[in-house]
């Protein structure tokens, strides 16, 4: 199986949201064991520092990201893939950039908390819980 994360997922972690954080943390640990199971939209990297780094600060923020790297990969993406994301018929086109790199990676599923917003998405999108349910399933 292979997940493609959502920022929001990361995000949830390193802030440390609650009621979310759990549930991300749990995925991220159970991708950690499985190596290249995993994969991010290389513009997830710096909206995920952005986000994070005025919180965590721009090292902890960086350290973070070099280290998730250790077990997640950077889903690859070229030029197709935006125009890809470009002919998606959905709301928001960050989310059409996941999804062309979900494709891209060749990703069963996309975790996310904002799964309504991918209800037009081809690759499905599931909440981390529900990711980490089927992930241990697999």
């Amino acid at each position: 199986m292979i997940v493609l994360l959502d920022t929001d997922v990361l995000i949830d972690l390193a802030l440390d949201r609650a009621p979310y954080a759990e549930a991300a943390a749990g995925l991220i640990d159970a991708l950690e064991q499985k190596p290249g199971s995993a994969f991010l939209a290389w513009h997830s990297l710096s909206n995920f520092f952005y986000m994070v780094a005025p919180s965590r600060g721009k090292h902890q923020t960086k350290d973070f990201l070099l280290d998730l790297t250790r077990f997640v990969l950077v889903a690859p993406t070229t030029t197709e893939s935006l125009l890809l994301a470009g002919r998606l018929d959905l709301k928001d086109f960050e989310d059409a950039m996941q999804v062309a790199a979900a494709v891209a990676c060749q990703a069963n599923v996309i975790a996310t908390r904002n799964v309504r917003d991918y209800r037009r998405s081809p690759i499905r999108a599931a909440e981390p819980q529900a990711v980490l349910s089927e992930f241990l399933d697999s």
